[in-house]
């Protein structure tokens, strides 16, 4: 089982590295460590175990032979295209051993960034192989997976072995006298002495032993094969470069579609509110200029009645630009602001801002953002009776932090504002924990990157 924390020790993920949450398994009588030898998982990470000596002296025997072969024929031009044959095979033994931690391990890794060639042609694709760093990685685990494959299948089919075969002694050792010639398993013996294992109490320690052997196997293979996680992810991976690249790809599209998504809403809201009132307030305005002579009180009404709208106009456009960018958050910075919103807010909120200084703009928007959205929600859908927000740095992360008492179950993976408020965070490097148990608290923690102004 691996829980999986933020910077700061804040619950992210949870999961038992087959994807299965908390809740996601069925409930067992026996505790883990009395049923891990008779689990599926045991055995899966067993036979990973088995298979990895003979799939890695395939490995070890191809990547040196192709490279021995290629190195030395460098001084001919038979040696390029050798080596380019060796790296493009080890990067299809990368590809196996990818499928095989998946099956048996569960452990997802990303496909490396695949070859892009200069230009076409054989010359082109063997140059592009050649400096592939991928390439060279996948050479490195060939070589150091053999001699751990050596050790870790040797550990654990000995404890396997020992132990199940200890455990289950009291129903074979029969053997030893009717075919061996001897009273037992013999544990001791030179010229004059020898000392069997025959009599019931040796017989049930044996047994006893086994089954401590049996129950620590499964730890033992969990751990030998935890390096063999490391290995493969860590070598057959994308590099963090192209992982970092791949990533800020994805913020960049979630940025794009956040961004237009703003301004298909300030163009609604305008031409749905302000926009609609400001015609319906001129053709107001027309029909009291022709009845001014004819009527002059009904025109007095008609022009009061549109000084109204006026005012509903005004309020909604400063609503609208609040929306946008409020000049309180400009003028005064985050303590100001988040009081301001706080304010219109249907249940009693604190609002504490430890901060020494102001972040950056940009970091200083998203995180006023942030508490207003949630604040919303909290009106909206919590049914609390009070709230509470809190900001403060740690070293290079701002927090924020809102605390409501209301009836909780909030979640992020139900595609509910919440979902959209993590990806514009995460567009930004940041992280939304949600901690909402049904029935309450509710408590959302925002981690963004501190950027000094």
């Amino acid at each position: 089982m691996t829980t999986q924390y933020s910077e700061y020790g804040e619950y992210t993920r949870y999961t038992d590295g087959y994807g299965h949450g908390p809740g996601g398994g069925r409930r067992h009588r026996l505790p883990l460590a009395l049923r891990a030898p008779v689990e599926a998982r045991a055995w899966r990470e067993f036979a990973y175990v088995l298979l990895s000596l003979p799939i890695s002296i395939v490995l070890f025997t191809f990547a040196v032979t192709t490279l021995s072969l290629g190195a030395g024929l460098l001084v001919t031009f038979l040696g390029i295209p050798v080596l380019a044959a060796g790296l493009a095979g080890c990067r299809g033994f990368g590809t196996v051993e990818r499928t095989r931690a998946r099956t048996l391990l569960g452990l997802e890794v990303a496909t490396p960034e695949p070859l892009r060639p200069r230009g076409r042609g054989a010359l082109s694709w063997m140059g592009a192989v050649l400096r592939s760093g991928t390439s060279w990685r996948h050479v490195l685990y060939a070589v150091l997976h053999l001699p751990w494959a050596v050790f870790s299948f040797a550990v654990a089919v000995a404890f396997w072995s020992y132990g199940w075969a200890m455990l289950t002694y009291p129903l074979w050792f029969w053997l030893f006298p009717v075919y061996g010639g001897q009273g037992g398993l013999q544990l001791y013996g030179d010229e004059q002495h020898q000392v069997y294992l025959d009599n019931p109490f040796e017989i049930t320690l044996t047994a006893l032993v086994g089954l401590l052997f049996t129950l620590a196997t499964p730890w033992i293979v969990r751990a030998l094969t935890t390096v063999d996680r490391v290995l493969v992810h860590g070598l057959l991976g994308p590099s963090r470069l192209a992982s970092r690249v791949v990533e800020l790809e994805s913020d960049r599209g979630v940025v794009v579609d956040t961004a237009a998504a703003d301004l298909r809403r300030i163009e609604r809201d305008l031409h749905d509110g302000a926009q609609a009132r400001l015609v319906a307030l001129a053709m107001d305005l027309g029909l009291a200029k022709e009845k001014l002579r004819e009527d002059p009180q009904a025109a007095a009404l008609m022009v009061d009645e549109a000084h109204g709208e006026v005012k509903t106009a005004l309020q909604e456009l400063r609503d609208l630009a609040r929306g946008i960018h409020p000049a309180v958050l400009t003028d005064r910075g985050l303590d100001a602001a988040l009081s301001s919103v706080a304010s219109r807010c249907t249940v009693p909120v604190q609002v504490e801002v430890d901060l020494t200084e102001r972040p950056a703009p940009a970091i200083e928007g998203i995180a006023y953002f942030t508490v207003s959205e949630l604040l919303q929600n909290v009106s909206k859908h919590s049914r609390a009776r009070s709230a509470s927000v809190d900001v403060w740095r740690v070293d290079s992360r701002l927090l924020v932090q809102v605390i409501d008492d209301g009836v909780g179950g909030a979640d992020t993976s139900a595609g509910s504002g919440l979902a959209g408020l993590a990806g514009r965070l995460d567009a930004v490097d940041g992280i939304l924990v949600v901690d909402s148990p049904v029935g309450g608290p509710t408590r959302v923690t925002a981690e963004l990157p501190w950027r000094s102004v």
